[in-house]
């Protein structure tokens, strides 16, 4: 017989027609482990690897759409105080010494058209301490004007409403938070006293509650009250167009760093652009934290997986033991023969892939919507667990979990080569 060589359509060919027995025969084997009636513990130990998998998986999803839901909503509380970024003027003398600057700004125009910024607003701050017959409490009056971003707040209200500000007429009403009101007993349209120190005398100014907002930040709840900006302006003399400095606010907190460098190099040397994250680091470095944690329970749970899938794996070998005999007497190959076992394990993974999606993303729609899982305001900032979903990080966390699963799995997959075809066929 002469044997001629194949050329390069014939070898594709080839190729195919194997791959297509590979599939054949794993597809026999998934429907074998399918079998209810099949004796041992195979079928145990394959349920087991599949509900290890969904359950890592479900544990992986609802830790990253807490801990990034967490982030979001304190990023938004904070942001909400202070916006993303803050110009002022600095005074080299004396850094703590902020001097007010003209609302009337060349950069003004150049930011404010800049696709990433939602709005800029001015901005005036002034101590004071707030007093009832009652009480006394030291706040931070905070002044603003009619170009003021009202959204965050308006989300945050509990009774009343925002202020309505002009350039024309001066709004004697303020907003409070519920802590003050509490503290201060006031209630909606009662009128309180702040007095103000400057120049070493006392200056009082009278306004009326239009609204109580609470927002469970603590640091600021307690400490802020909002004004018309010419209540601040009159007590330390400034002219109209004179404000504290300009609070810049973006659509996407992930442009702050980048934007942050580009203001910095844009507005005049003797102003400063200061982001939320250098204004409250102590926040924001304990939201990065979080991150940490999410990194060593996502390793941990593929690992988890891995070491079910890999022990899995072992015991379909171990039974398919006469089945890998015969499929090497017939000149199949151990590559030919591990892809049968790997396509095995990727269709076990697949169904704990899907569990686990199940399981994880519909818990998290039912705290979405229910917010059965409470948590303590006063230290976590929330009254409620909080969730958010992603779907760029669910597929990369099913497609990284496949991946690193099959990855784990090759070294075992390597015990088809270790076996003889004699001895496997007589093996029971």
């Amino acid at each position: 017989m002469i044997l001629l060589p194949l050329d390069r359509w014939s070898l594709n060919t080839a190729n195919k027609a194997f791959l297509r027995l590979d599939f054949f025969i794993a597809r026999k084997i998934i429907r074998s482990n399918k079998d209810s009636n099949r004796k041992g513990g195979t079928k145990a130990i394959l349920n087991i690897a599949i509900i290890g998998i969904s359950l890592g998986l479900a544990v992986m999803l609802l830790a990253i759409a807490i801990v990034t839901g967490f982030q979001r909503e304190i990023q938004a509380k904070v942001v909400g105080f202070g916006s993303h970024l803050v110009v002022t003027d600095f005074n080299y003398q004396d850094p703590s010494k902020m001097d007010p600057i003209s609302k009337n700004q060349d950069f003004y125009t150049e930011i404010s058209e800049m696709p990433e910024v939602r709005s800029i607003q001015v901005y005036a701050e002034k101590e004071g301490i707030i007093k009832t017959d009652e009480e006394v409490q030291g706040v931070i009056v905070k002044g603003l004007s009619k170009d003021y971003d009202w959204d965050f707040f308006a989300q945050n209200m509990k009774s009343g409403n925002a202020l309505s500000l002009s350039d024309e007429v001066r709004n004697d009403s303020a907003v409070i938070s519920k802590s003050i009101a509490q503290k201060m007993q006031l209630e909606l349209n009662e009128s309180f006293f702040v007095f103000f120190i400057q120049n070493n005398r006392s200056r009082p100014r009278k306004f009326t509650v239009s609204g109580i907002y609470e927002t469970g930040m603590s640091q600021f709840d307690d400490n802020v009250i909002l004004c018309d900006i010419q209540h601040v302006q009159k007590i330390y003399g400034w002219d109209e167009d004179q404000v504290g400095g300009m609070e810049i606010l973006l659509y996407e907190f992930n442009d702050l760093k980048r934007l942050d460098e580009l203001f910095y190099g844009r507005i005049p040397a003797k102003y400063n652009a200061i982001s939320i994250n250098d204004r409250h680091p102590e926040i924001f470095g304990w939201l990065e934290l979080q991150d940490m944690n999410v990194i060593i329970i996502i390793s941990l749970m593929i690992l988890v997986s891995g070491i079910n899938m890999i022990a899995a794996l072992l015991i379909l070998i171990l039974e398919k033991t006469n089945l890998i005999g015969l499929l090497k007497a017939f000149g199949a190959q151990n590559s030919s023969i591990r892809n049968i076992f790997l396509i095995n394990a990727a269709y076990l993974i697949g169904l704990g892939l899907l569990g686990g999606n199940i399981l994880g993303i519909g818990l998290g729609l039912v705290q979405q919507k229910f917010g059965i899982l409470k948590l303590p305001q006063e230290s976590y900032y929330l009254s409620q667990v909080p969730v958010n979903f992603d779907w760029t990080w669910i597929l990369m966390l099913n497609g990284g979990t496949l991946l690193l699963c099959l990855l784990m799995l090759q070294i075992p997959s390597m015990l088809v080569a270790k076996i003889s075809p004699v001895r496997s066929i007589k093996f029971n």
